[in-house]
């Protein structure tokens, strides 16, 4: 995702400093040039030699260093970003920034940058609740720069309360959400995902091995684009995605429930989720025994959220840009194109889950994609998070028609 991105990386001197490593461990995996400055206060934390062995590059520490000012020099490094991340920043760093003081390679390099600059602060809880501070942070931001907030936690000075470094993954879905083109901005997307759960007993449930991958792969990249997003989510094992708010459904009518309480305020939704198409007639208040040899659970139908929301055309309820997913082993294009139609949606991605490498519980896809003018698209095997680039490529292409 950051192929050929240059970013620098600023490490300041506090506790922190350490997360800066895991940090430098996501940008470079993504294929990011990454270039360490730190401060003289860091090195007391963490030695240079672990960055420089990590990011492949020599670490800057000096200002006036006249080898390393041959090769490359702080200008240079400073017009060469694309990025420039400081992570842990301290107040000090910030103050200064604030009020135009670059007296070492780190202030010097940021003072000289275009590049867009995103501050990870990290500090004792007074002091970043001190209104110096806030009003340096707000002039800051005021002038175009980023910030990722601390978190509130046990800190290491001995105080709880704001102040704690966020996530090293936190910053690094902000560095992502920095490089990318806000062409969502202004938007709200609705975005479903994982599978329902209908309880047979208190014990048993139906269900299906969605994982919930490729629709939180979607509230990602539509967050990066500017978005604001709602991802309902069924029952998933992975990680809240950064800067989404998420509403925790389990059953197929609390996710329909969840969705038709919000539509109305969406320009998008898309129904990524294995919704369970059946439910038990009557839910067992116990624990069904195992006694005969056979035993037979009567089903109903669920609702059918997606027509539902294809069905919406009125004045007072306009229907949003609306995105179904097929999930199938046989007649992929023809059962997309008929799902496509009979519920009223401007695209449809299909996808067969038979496949080993593009079906359930994997990292990487591979679609087709059906519009309401009759059109296709083929996309081959790639990871989730390169498909959900690829599907709201045509969501905004497609979103001026609308």
């Amino acid at each position: 995702m950051l192929r050929n991105k240059k970013i620098i990386l600023g490490v300041c001197g506090g506790i922190a400093a350490y997360k800066a490593i895991e940090l430098l461990r996501l940008l470079t995996k993504s294929g990011a040039d990454v270039h360490v400055i730190m401060t003289r206060a860091a090195q007391e934390f963490v030695a240079p030699l672990t960055f420089q062995t990590l990011s492949s590059n020599p670490v800057h520490t000096e200002l006036f260093n006249l080898i390393a000012e041959r090769e490359i020099g702080h200008i240079s490094l400073a017009d060469r970003a694309d990025l420039f991340i400081v992570a842990p920043a301290t107040a000090n760093i910030i103050g200064k920034i604030a009020n135009g003081i670059a007296d070492d390679m780190l202030t010097t390099t940021v003072m000289a940058t275009k590049a867009p600059v995103l501050f990870a602060p990290a500090m004792n809880v007074n002091m970043f609740t001190n209104p110096i501070y806030q009003e340096n942070e707000e002039k800051l931001r005021r002038l175009g720069y980023l910030f990722e907030a601390p978190i509130s936690g046990n800190l290491a000075c001995g105080w709880q309360g704001e102040g704690k470094l966020a996530a090293p993954e936190a910053i690094f879905e902000s560095a992502l959400a920095a490089l990318t083109e806000k062409d969502l901005a202004g938007r709200t997307i609705l975005i479903t995902a994982g599978p329902t759960r209908e309880e047979i007993d208190p014990v048993r449930y139906i269900s299906n091995h969605s994982s919930g991958k490729m629709g939180y792969a979607l509230a990602r990249a539509a967050r990066r684009r500017g978005a604001k997003v709602l991802l309902v989510s069924g029952p998933t094992a992975l990680d809240k995605p950064c800067g989404v708010s998420v509403i925790a459904v389990t059953s197929a009518s609390e996710m329909q429930s969840e969705v038709m309480a919000h539509v109305a305020k969406c320009d998008v939704v898309i129904k990524a989720a294995a919704v369970a198409d059946y439910r038990p007639l009557a839910r067992n208040l116990t624990k069904i025994k195992k006694s005969a040899d056979s035993t037979t659970i009567e089903l109903i139908k669920n609702p059918d959220i997606l027509a539902g929301l294809g069905a919406l055309d009125s004045g007072l309820m306009p229907r949003p840009f609306l995105v179904g997913f097929a999930a199938e082993t046989d007649a992929l294009a023809e059962n997309a194109a008929k799902k496509l139609k009979e519920k009223n949606l401007d695209m449809i991605v299909a996808n067969d889950v038979s496949q080993a490498d593009a079906g359930f519980n994997v990292d990487t896809n591979r679609a087709l994609l059906f519009f309401r003018d009759g059109s296709s698209s083929q996309c081959g095997l790639m990871s989730k998070d390169q498909l959900a680039g690829s599907i709201l490529d045509h969501v905004v292409a497609r979103l001026t028609q609308h």
